[in-house]
């Protein structure tokens, strides 16, 4: 698979310049390679090599399965060293620079607390020292950049509602939204159903992982027992797309006739914001049903008919990427342009979990960037 960070298109502005949103971003997929080499070291986990470019390279090929499954089973690293305030607040800490170097100028980590508990942390101080790391970075940046934690739980557990409590408790100190995450086919998010409720009464957003792993049926269900304002990844919304192909009256091109499903039609209609991320979706094999090239996924056919697309990363580690090397992807794998660049930003300026006045001054911020580019 040929990666974003492979691509130099000529392009006549610096996109790593650029403001942007990541709305779908790991914590733990976004290590360094040799942050995890020093951490794996003081806490006695063994990794499959101790040479930071040759760890990063076996991250991506071992990512670079064509299964979400085994896509996940290289997290065993990154968690392991995650168990400590100390290896938590380095971690965020470090995550939040390497946004900052992006041009990320409002940022969601997500990252699910219960799996960082093997050496005695308990939830609260597991949240307290990734938002400490988050905290530390922002201040020494000297960069106008916003930080929220989505506190996810895993799809597969029985802790939804300890976490959706656990996410209220913080929401004042951090956390901005709720999650589910983890292995999707055959876990619909109405197992966390009473979990999703409590979250609506306490008037807290969430985003849900579906339409990756699974179809339809999952995203049906984040919808309406996730109360989903977004949706993770999302893709496979473009199964309830149909595309008819006609000739045109001088034989000379394919048209395509778009008819959209109800459920497609809904989550376009209402502006359900997709979270998609290019190049992992290429990696876990989200998109093999339209294929296994870049240029074969629909997220053009998303944005072309009209759906809220946000681009993301996932996991920076794993896929070998920046939110920059995914725009730079686009622009050469779809032909976009400066003008489609800034309407995927705002897609997510919009979709943010902030207050009204927060996304509106946002928007701002990036259109002015921009303006100032034409």
């Amino acid at each position: 698979m040929t990666t974003a960070a492979e691509i130099a298109p000529d392009v006549p502005f610096d996109i790593r310049n650029l403001p942007k949103v990541s709305l779908h971003d790991h914590l733990d997929g976004g290590l360094r390679p040799a942050t995890i080499i020093d951490l794996a070291a003081k806490v006695g986990h063994t990794l499959p090599s101790t040479d930071p470019v040759a760890l990063a390279e076996w991250f991506r090929e071992s990512a670079d399965s064509g299964s979400l499954v085994r896509y996940l089973e290289t997290f065993d690293h990154t968690i392991a060293v995650m168990q400590t305030r100390e290896g938590l607040q380095r971690v965020a800490r470090e995550f939040v620079e390497d946004l900052v170097a992006d041009g990320v100028v409002y940022g969601e980590v997500r990252w699910a607390p219960e799996q960082h508990l093997s050496q005695g942390l308990s939830l609260d101080e597991a949240v307290e020292a990734v938002q400490a790391g988050i905290e530390e970075a922002v201040e020494a940046s000297g960069y106008r950049i916003q930080i929220g934690q989505l506190i996810t739980a895993m799809r597969h557990a029985d802790r939804g509602q300890e976490i959706a409590e656990l996410a209220v408790r913080h929401r004042d100190r951090g956390a901005v939204g709720f999650d589910i995450a983890g292995a999707e086919d055959g876990f619909l998010p109405s197992r966390f159903a009473e979990a999703f409720r409590y979250l609506a009464e306490q008037n807290f957003p969430t985003t849900v992982h579906a339409g990756e792993a699974a179809g339809l049926e999952s995203i049906q269900s984040a919808l309406v027992d996730g109360r989903a304002l977004r949706l993770g990844h999302g893709v496979r919304i473009a199964e309830d797309i149909d595309v008819e192909f006609t000739t045109d009256e001088a034989n000379e091109a394919d048209l395509g006739m778009v008819t959209l499903g109800p459920l497609a039609a809904w989550v376009r209609d209402r502006g359900i914001a997709l979270e998609i991320c290019p190049s992992s979706n290429l990696q876990t094999g989200a998109i093999s049903a339209w294929g296994e090239e870049i240029d074969q996924h629909p997220i053009d056919l998303l944005y072309q008919t009209g759906f809220r697309v946000t681009v993301n990363t996932d996991n920076r580690l794993m896929s070998s990427v920046t939110l920059s090397d995914e725009f730079e992807l686009l622009i050469d794998t779809f032909d976009y342009d400066l003008d489609d660049l800034l309407e995927l930003t705002l897609n997510a300026a919009e979709a943010a979990f902030l207050p009204l006045e927060q996304r509106e001054a946002l928007v701002e911020q990036i259109t002015e960037a921009y303006s100032e580019l034409r």
